[in-house]
């Protein structure tokens, strides 16, 4: 456990671009090429309606329908279950680094946890395609609630999976408004760029306890 400088009881993860690294670029080429597509019509439409999706509002049949739509191209059945292995494909590009330390605070016995806007076909693919996601004590996916980061009743949510205090978690994510919610939410939060910087940040915030040893120390 860390020492009594560090309350921290347990450490919650965002999923994406925090435990999985940069989008896969074949798998953006495959989604493009199944919709016929243009670079940059497709990454609007692509994110024009990710936070739906992800929040639960549309099922994955219905964000694909939309993006094609945006696109003014049909789709059927079959392009939408090809779309969605590569969407997947696409967000299961290893961060081996912040992995590997979410197994060492597992077998420190300080709890782990996941907090993640996700689609419906994405968990399922997510958690099919990645087995040591079932070693994280609990895991908050968006659809399931019909809500996203950064509403504050999501982060509620992770902290009752969880079974601490929000000033006992350290919640990591990509994005800054996520961060900011956490903070709001009674959590020390992190923001994750890349590795170096992470453990830099960890290091100045008086976190180093929660590192591996080798990190801890320097």
């Amino acid at each position: 456990m860390p020492d009594q400088s560090t309350p921290i009881r347990a450490v919650l993860f965002d999923y994406g671009l925090v435990l999985s690294g940069p989008p896969d670029p074949q798998a953006w080429e495959r989604m493009k090429l199944l919709l016929t597509a243009n670079e940059e019509p497709f990454h609007q439409a692509y994110w024009r309606h990710r936070h739906d999706y992800d929040r639960g509002t549309l099922t994955s049949v219905a964000y694909w329908q939309a993006v094609a739509s945006d696109l003014n191209r049909p789709i059927d059945d079959d392009q939408i279950t090809a779309l969605n292995v590569a969407d997947v494909d696409l967000w299961t590009q290893p961060n081996q680094e912040m992995i590997d330390w979410a197994a060492d605070l597992q077998r420190r016995g300080i709890a782990t946890g996941i907090l993640s806007n996700i689609g419906d076909a994405m968990e399922i693919g997510v958690l099919d395609r990645l087995p040591w996601l079932a070693a994280f004590a609990h895991r908050t996916f968006s659809h399931r609630l019909l809500l996203a980061k950064p509403e504050l009743a999501i982060y509620r949510r992770a902290v009752e999976g969880l079974r601490v205090s929000p000033h006992e978690i350290l919640f990591i994510d990509d994005r800054e408004e996520n961060i900011d919610a956490a903070r709001k939410a009674g959590m020390t939060a992190i923001q994750y760029s890349n590795h170096n910087a992470f453990v830099r940040s960890m290091q100045s915030a008086g976190l180093a306890a929660l590192l591996p040893a080798e990190l801890a120390k320097q």
